[in-house]
């Protein structure tokens, strides 16, 4: 009875374990992720950099490009070690390269026609958990997607809103530039004025004349 029984539902062989290396999806989605945070760092250029700071950009150029250098290696690495991060600690790789698997053998099934019917209780718990997972795996995917496109979004608004108060600074500083200006010309014309009327000789003779006055007064 025992023979017969463990004949019917023979334990699952061990199955090899998942590589790894990235696999075609694995590979594409860090293929998208690079090309999204390549595409955000592109975006902030040291041109677009330098033209918020125009006097160091003027004076002091290689600082302010050695700064924005080490600006751009932080946020690289920073984006790509919270990338690592989240692959190693959610196990997308293997993850992605099961759902490959199990994708291929679908379709090879579904090419050739032919149904093969295991067992449930014959499979593996690994391969059950992701037969379950892959769902979630591939809407995580499409969730990770759509927050790194969203996360480039917010860049360039930023940038363009760094644009648009740098020039509205400018706008100001021209203002402030005009007005002294125009106190600097009204300054000098005024003192054309003065010398040119002998205000400042009728100011010392009245001067004299009242100093004279007052003596008169103490005598």
């Amino acid at each position: 009875m025992a023979t017969t029984q463990a004949a019917h539902s023979p334990s699952p062989p061990p199955q090899p374990p998942i590589a790894q290396t990235p696999g075609p999806r694995a590979a594409q989605f860090q293929s998208v992720f690079n090309d999204a945070l390549n595409k955000t760092i592109r975006t902030c250029s040291y041109s677009k950099f330098s033209s918020c700071f125009p006097t160091p950009a003027r004076y002091a150029s290689q600082t302010l490009t050695s700064i924005w250098q080490q600006i751009m290696s932080k946020v690289e690495a920073s984006a790509k070690k919270e990338f690592e991060d989240i692959l190693v600690e959610r196990d997308v790789v293997a993850g992605l390269n099961e759902l490959e698997r199990l994708v291929g053998e679908a379709r090879s099934r579904q090419a050739s026609g032919t149904k093969i019917d295991e067992p449930p209780h014959t499979l593996p718990p690994k391969r059950l958990f992701l037969a379950h997972l892959a769902p979630y795996l591939s809407q995580t995917e499409t969730e990770l997607e759509g927050e790194l496109k969203r996360l480039q979004s917010e860049n360039e608004e930023l940038m363009e809103g760094i644009h648009s108060q740098k020039e509205e600074t400018e706008h100001l500083i021209g203002g402030f530039e005009t007005f002294i200006e125009d106190l600097e010309r009204a300054n000098q014309i005024m003192s054309e004025e003065v010398e040119g009327n002998g205000v400042k000789k009728e100011v010392v003779d009245v001067e004299q004349e009242l100093r004279a006055a007052g003596r008169d007064v103490k005598l």
